[in-house]
């Protein structure tokens, strides 16, 4: 049994097919999906989605690249929003990234960010950070804040330095590792995955993007998150099965309100 943490099943790439989707995921071994949002406004959306397939759960929030199209985002909307739908596991992806010349200003995108983190401590839902050349104020935003009032939250999709994985693990977060890890000159993250402790460890795809070896080059989806949790069981030296236990019981001691959401087909 895995849980893939971290996919969009909103995205055109899925539009066509969205069932068999899900059922090569399910044949895969991967009975649980998570929909990340990338914008509040398309919440209706996420609920659908996860309405219409008990395997599948969703967030709520602004991704960092839609910061600018949703720069006043109420934290309170948010956790009303999540409130209520027993399938709105969690707040985000909401974060930092400053890869791109064009993204929203910085002041804007931190001003979002701490929207949603105020959102997470609102609805007592954890909090998915996407962080993107930005390691040094992530780090200052997330340790400014926790020493506010505590908060629950996953580095997802981890690819970002050292000293982040450690500050996010110091404060208490989850890191969360997709097919980059996979990647033949990936070593530097192998070698962060090894010093994460096992309890704070979540596997993804980050669907559709990143798809892990051997289907690089193709479009990532759910099922694929066994290939991901493969290749991080052998890094960490763990038998397969033992990896994806740790990371399902991983999965719902964060996102503990999937729990009493579980999907019908046994997940």
């Amino acid at each position: 049994m895995l849980i893939d943490s971290h996919c969009h099943l909103d995205f055109p790439d899925f539009a066509a097919d969205l069932p068999g989707v899900i059922a090569r995921a399910k044949a895969a071994g991967v009975t649980g999906m998570l929909t990340i949002a990338t914008r509040v406004a398309k919440a209706d959306t996420y609920r659908a989605i996860a309405e219409a397939h008990p395997e599948v759960w969703y967030t709520i929030g602004t991704h960092p690249h839609g910061a600018a199209d949703e720069p006043d985002v109420a934290a309170g909307a948010i956790a009303e929003i999540a409130a209520a739908s027993p399938r709105c596991v969690g707040i985000g992806e909401a974060g930092l990234d400053y890869h791109y010349a064009d993204a929203a200003p910085e002041a804007v995108q931190e001003r979002v960010l701490r929207a949603h983190i105020e959102a997470a401590r609102l609805s007592g839902l954890p909090l998915v950070i996407h962080a993107r050349d930005a390691d040094d104020h992530m780090e200052r935003v997330l340790s400014d804040e926790m020493g506010h009032k505590p908060f629950r939250a996953v580095l997802h999709c981890f690819s970002s330095g050292k000293r982040l994985a450690e500050a996010g693990v110091e404060l208490g977060l989850f890191v969360s590792f997709s097919g980059i890890v996979t990647f033949r000159r990936s070593h530097d993250l192998r070698d962060i995955a090894r010093s994460v402790p096992l309890d704070r460890i979540l596997v993804e795809t980050d669907a559709p993007f990143l798809a892990p070896e051997p289907h690089r080059g193709r479009t990532n989806e759910p099922a694929y998150t066994a290939d991901t949790a493969r290749s991080l069981a052998e890094t960490l030296g763990l038998p397969a099965e033992d990896l994806a236990r740790i990371t399902t019981a991983n999965f719902f001691s964060l996102f503990d309100k999937a729990a009493g959401a579980t999907p019908r087909s046994g997940a």
